[in-house]
């Protein structure tokens, strides 16, 4: 056990014949006590600020640990939501396939109608064609016949209409109008 200030001021030593001075060993003993002191409060204070450090340290390594934790938390989180992610895109990627692979395909279908239709419009068109050929064809024919020739060789006049007309009705007489109207 480490002696105390007060261990070394009640130190008596002895007395020989021709032995120290006793005020100079007194002296340098109160010396030693001081610094002795000094020493011991220094000591003490160094001792409380190790201790005090020692918690902070403490306090630093568990905040390290959390820290530690905290990062593999973060970590794993950030890899799981990475990994959500690739499957969200991968299900995202595979529903757009889907949905775009329905649009060609009816894209293809209608395509199909309206290439069924245009040939339908062109086999009637052409029927039309023809059918239409063929009616101006036998008008042409009809106005190329003789028998308009023949038309314009009668002269008839206001008054053989007239009387025509009286006697097939029995003596009805027509106007001017009705006349037209019956030509």
């Amino acid at each position: 056990m480490p002696l105390s200030p007060l261990d070394i001021h009640n130190k008596e030593f002895t007395r020989g014949f021709r032995g120290y001075a006793e005020d100079e060993v007194n002296e340098f003993l109160d010396q030693i006590i001081k610094d002795y002191e000094i020493i011991l409060r220094e000591k003490k204070e160094l001792e409380e600020k190790v201790k005090s450090m020692t918690e902070q340290m403490n306090r630093y390594n568990i905040l390290e640990e959390t820290l530690q934790k905290s990062i593999i938390v973060a970590q794993e989180a950030a890899e799981e939501v990475r990994r959500n992610s690739q499957q969200e895109a991968k299900l995202i990627i595979k529903e757009a396939e889907k949905n775009a692979d329905r649009i060609v395909n009816d894209a293809l279908g209608k395509a199909r109608k309206i290439a069924i239709e245009i040939d339908e419009l062109k086999k009637q068109s052409k029927v039309f064609r023809n059918r239409f050929k063929m009616l101006v064809e036998a008008q042409l024919d009809l106005l190329n016949t003789d028998d308009w020739e023949h038309l314009m060789e009668y002269d008839i006049g206001l008054t053989d209409i007239q009387n025509h007309v009286r006697n097939d009705q029995g003596n009805v007489e027509l106007s001017k109008e009705e006349l037209d109207n019956l030509l």
